[in-house]
């Protein structure tokens, strides 16, 4: 393991030039007895407004809409009616991005809102329009703030948490940090509630799967993530190329310290950069189906020169899905080793799992690809 000086240096290495930052903010964070939490998101204005003044490039990822309409409509948190949460989210939101333009206003900075749904990130070029738009308010010296647009989001085209959400605002603006501020130091070796001797765990490596040991999936009325979404989130960034920062937002002077390349917090180590094509493959799609395949292909996969997926790799397919969908390549055991663009549809990759490339033509009756899924279209998670 490295020693602390060993940390702090890596950190300064990846975050001391810092360009574009990506900070979300959770609903612990923003939000205080229902109500927001303005004497600590004063304090992060500050730190934002040095940011800007630096030259630094800035953009948040916020949630507290909801909780904050609950209490403005005078609802219980608790309430299941998701009509009552989608115009709590309409009403939360305004006042959500009001908070924020006060704030930061009396630094000169102007505040920009962008609401999402799946549907906007899925689609290509769609996609790319967002990316362009928020580059124009970058450029224009604007912070744009994101959030999942809950007034019209219903199941099935959800993000799920904003943590997944902010990982794709960095992965698609090309972001030099994304920092998670929650209401704990950190990723912990265990729970802190119950093992007092609990430590923070202060580095993780995009491919440490031991960090999933670390925590379960608890989730309440205030929150949709939880620190498995955060972790998730951070590793995907990770393997993109994009550090990654789960810190305590009340902190003083987080922002900076972390920016400064302090030892705060759970810092996840970034592989080499990935193009923007992978980048939008490995967390803007949601995989349709599974190609499950042999340790032999496993290997290939996960070399550092990278490879295709061939057909004889594959023993077994999984779900519906066309060719050109996204697809998870999974080992035997279940676990998602990466994402990709399939070139076959799930009935033909069936008929060729374990077939040689060049049986391909005899067995589909015509000619196609000699991969399931090409290296160029595919992307280790």
């Amino acid at each position: 393991m490295p020693t602390e000086a060993e940390r702090i240096a890596e950190r300064r290495q990846h975050l001391a030039d810092a360009h574009i930052i990506v900070i979300k903010l959770g609903s612990r964070v923003v939000l205080r007895d229902g109500g927001a939490n303005e004497a600590l998101l004063a304090r992060l204005a500050a730190e934002i407004a040095r940011f800007r003044e630096q030259g630094r490039q800035v953009l948040l990822v916020s949630s507290g809409a909801v909780g904050l309409g609950l209490t403005i409509l005078g609802l219980p948190d608790e309430v299941d009616d998701i009509s009552k949460r989608q115009a709590a989210a309409a009403v939360g939101q305004s006042a959500l991005m009001q908070t924020y333009q006060r704030l930061l206003a009396p630094y000169g900075q102007i505040v920009a809102q962008i609401l999402l749904t799946t549907e906007d990130i899925s689609d290509r070029e769609r996609y790319l329009h967002i990316r362009n738009t928020t580059q124009a308010l970058l450029e224009s010296g604007a912070i744009p703030i994101f959030n999942e647009n809950d007034s019209v989001s219903v199941a099935g085209v959800t993000f799920g948490e904003n943590d997944k959400l902010a990982a794709l605002v960095a992965s698609k603006i090309g972001a030099d940090v994304l920092i998670f501020l929650t209401e704990t130091q950190g990723l912990y070796n265990a729970d802190p509630a119950s093992h007092p001797e609990a430590e923070v765990v202060k580095r993780v490596e995009a491919d440490d799967r031991h960090v999933f040991e670390y925590v379960g999936q608890v989730k309440d009325a205030a929150t949709k993530g939880g620190m498995l979404a955060k972790i998730n989130a951070a590793r995907t960034l990770a393997s993109l190329g994009i550090p990654a920062v789960i810190a305590k937002g009340s902190e003083e002077r987080v922002l900076s310290r972390i920016i400064g390349g302090e030892d705060v917090g759970t810092f996840f180590v970034p592989r080499a950069r990935a193009s923007s094509r992978k980048s939008w493959i490995a967390t803007a799609l949601t995989p349709e189906g599974a190609i499950v395949v042999d340790e032999g292909a496993k290997r290939a996969l996960l070399h550092p020169d990278g490879a295709s997926l061939l057909p004889a790799g594959v023993v077994d397919v999984v779900g519906e899905f066309s060719a050109g969908h996204a697809v998870s390549i999974m080992d035997t055991e279940g676990v998602e080793i990466a994402r990709g663009l399939v070139n076959y549809s799930s009935a033909e990759a069936r008929k060729l799992r374990g077939a040689h490339s060049s049986q391909i033509k005899e067995i589909l009756g015509r000619s196609g690809h000699e991969e399931i899924v090409h290296r160029d279209n595919l992307v280790v998670t």
